[in-house]
């Protein structure tokens, strides 16, 4: 039996390329046949390398699950956003590159980025999932999220419904 490598570390620099390619995929793969063509075309381009290294360098909490040293998955986090939410952390982004899905590598990066929140002195956590993003709705659901909210946003010129999951 064979074994391989998985770690799960804050994101360098270094990964910017590594991570702009996860989200490329896995965007295009999520969102196919719910956000036009054209909108998350305009989505996927803006978020390149360039975009990343600066996040990383403002400190953004980016956690990556790196597979033999390629990113395989990323995890952004921090403060939770929504003032009518009570857990102090949210869980903004977690992807992982199609062929990695469906293994159990999400849980465990979920698992290590709800631990990070926690470690930072935040309690419980909430992730938002554009409702017809049915493989995202059932992993929170797997993971036990409770269902705490829905809302309307908008991306580009459309109107999406999004779910909010917690734990605490």
């Amino acid at each position: 039996m064979t074994q391989t490598a998985i770690t799960i570390r804050p994101a360098e620099i270094d990964d910017a390329r590594g991570i702009e390619s996860v989200h490329d995929a896995a965007w295009r793969e999520a969102y196919r046949g719910i956000i036009p063509g054209v909108e998350l075309e305009r989505m996927v381009v803006r978020r390149g390398a360039s975009w990343w290294r600066s996040a990383i360098r403002r400190g953004a909490r980016v956690n990556v699950l790196d597979h033999q040293d390629r990113i395989a998955g990323y995890a952004s986090y921090g403060r939770n956003r929504s003032p009518w939410l009570t857990q102090e952390a949210e869980i903004y982004e977690l992807y992982l590159a199609p062929e990695f899905q469906g293994l159990g590598l999400g849980v465990r990066l979920f698992r290590a980025t709800q631990a990070n929140a926690r470690g930072a002195g935040l309690k419980g956590v909430a992730v938002w999932a554009l409702s017809g993003n049915e493989r995202a709705l059932a992993f929170y659901t797997r993971l036990g999220g409770k269902v705490l909210k829905r809302s309307t946003g908008r991306f580009g010129k459309s109107i999406y419904e999004s779910t909010a999951f917690g734990w605490d």
